[in-house]
């Protein structure tokens, strides 16, 4: 399509002809040869549905002619329904801090588009973008696109993995297996008490995350360029909010401090501690699967999960434990972006924050990670791994910590000794117990009965 000559406020510079955007987002994709990865798709959306709820709440409010925040908003929808959507956003994340690049390459394009609905111009600045600045639209944003995705993704996501995890742990109450501390043989407990921990850790996490929706659900927008609300209509934020509200199904609110949510990322700052604690809960379950299901001969061999594809190029037969190992890395990686985060939310200075495209990409994909691999680990790995009872009852049957039971009848030192001469003639502790006290075989049979002791008490 070659070139065409576009202006800005520095001059003139060569667009691709078929682009949709201007100058501004040509000098970016100049300026910015950095990653070659450009904002999340999610952010972008939510960035276009807000220029949309901009535009209604302008026109409203007379600040922008009716016809052109129809045009604004038809050329949104026309944008959110392209096949080749991101083609039109080619911004690199390391760019301005403000993200002015991409909140630019939006009105542009927003620009272009609806000037070609409405067969006259619709200018980026003044009408796409009028209310406001890249310092309240771009916050706001982050705000907007964290929230739906963690209402239309994650939190569904976690729904169902601790429904999952609650519905194997139902089937699998009969069975006792060993449990352990420190990866040593320990007191044990029924499979379905080692699964319903993970359900609450998930649980745990979902609540933390509902609970911290709060911020997130407040906005920067009306703030505009500093926080005094210079060059927006008074009402515009009340508007915005309502119009966001809208179209999103969520209930947006104007910030409480304007100079606060644009001068810092406290909120997603806190929104990504929170991923980083269900990272370590996704790690953590993932990494209680892959011990039990490890062998399936010199291993624990407790469970066997799903053969999904061969594990080796050169050992047939191999099958490894890829989806909660897919998990752990996932979880390294939501704690390597709530670094890269924390550390965006201390760039802060005065009033902005300008590391915002950063905190932006990182938080974006922390929610989509989480979202995606948890319902593959409640799918392909908890759903579907089978118990090896005789594995369970074998290991079960030599556990010398079982005579722990024995303490309050016979005291921990002649416990120990029992427990050790178990473990040097490898015997199970019962013939043990059996030989060293007065207790009967009946009466053993009773106290060290596995499944009672996985009930407590005395």
């Amino acid at each position: 399509m070659g070139t065409r000559v576009e202006r800005d406020s520095m001059g003139e510079l060569n667009v691709p002809g078929d682009a949709l955007y201007a100058a501004q987002t040509q000098r970016a994709v100049e300026n910015f040869p950095v990653s070659g990865r450009g904002m999340p798709e999610s952010f972008i959306r939510a960035l276009l549905t807000a220029k949309a709820a901009a535009a209604t709440a302008n026109v409203k409010l007379e600040q922008i002619p009716k016809d052109v925040g129809v045009a604004i908003c038809k050329a949104v929808e026309q944008m959110l329904s392209c096949d080749n959507f991101m083609s039109h956003f080619p911004v690199d994340v390391f760019q301005t801090g403000s993200g002015t690049s991409s909140n630019m390459n939006v009105n542009e394009v927003l620009g272009t588009v609806a000037s070609s609905i409405l067969g006259q111009t619709v200018n980026p600045n003044d009408h796409v973008n009028c209310g406001q600045s890249s310092n309240d639209i771009i916050p706001s944003t982050i705000h907007i696109s964290a929230a739906l995705g963690l209402q239309q993704q994650l939190l569904p996501s976690l729904n169902h993995l601790s429904q999952v995890i609650k519905t194997k742990a139902e089937s699998v109450d009969t069975y006792v297996k060993t449990g352990r501390t420190h990866l040593m043989d320990a007191m044990p407990i029924r499979l379905s008490q080692s699964l319903l921990s993970w359900a609450s850790q998930i649980d745990q996490a979902k609540s933390a995350l509902e609970d911290n929706q709060g911020p997130i659900y407040r906005l920067a927008q009306g703030g505009t360029a500093v926080g005094t609300g210079i060059n927006a209509h008074p009402e515009f934020a009340d508007e915005f909010n309502k119009e966001l509200s809208f179209l999103t199904g969520i209930q947006f609110r104007p910030a409480d401090n304007f100079f606060n949510y644009i001068g810092t990322q406290d909120a997603a700052v806190s929104l990504s501690g929170q991923l980083k604690s269900l990272a370590v809960a996704i790690i953590k379950i993932a990494n209680d699967l892959r011990w039990m299901n490890s062998g399936p001969l010199a291993g624990l061999g407790e469970i066997e999960l799903q053969a999904l594809q061969p594990g080796s190029s050169i050992m047939p037969g191999k099958v490894n434990p890829v989806i909660p190992e897919a998990a752990a890395m996932v979880g390294a990686q939501v704690i390597g972006n709530d670094a890269a985060i924390t550390i965006g939310g201390q760039s802060g200075n005065f009033e902005l924050n300008v590391m915002l495209p950063l905190i932006a990409q990182n938080l974006l994909d922390s929610i989509l990670l989480l979202s995606n691999v948890t319902r593959l680990l409640a799918d392909k790995a908890i759903a579907t791994f089978i118990v090896k009872e005789e594995k369970l009852k074998e290991a079960l049957a030599r556990n010398p910590i079982l005579v722990t039971a024995l303490n309050p009848i016979i005291g921990y030192a002649k416990a120990a000794e029992i427990a050790k001469a178990a473990y040097k003639t490898n015997q199970p502790v019962i013939d043990v117990a059996e030989e060293l006290t007065d207790l009967s075989r009946s009466e053993l049979e009773v106290l060290l009965d596995p499944e009672k002791l996985t009930k407590g008490g005395i």
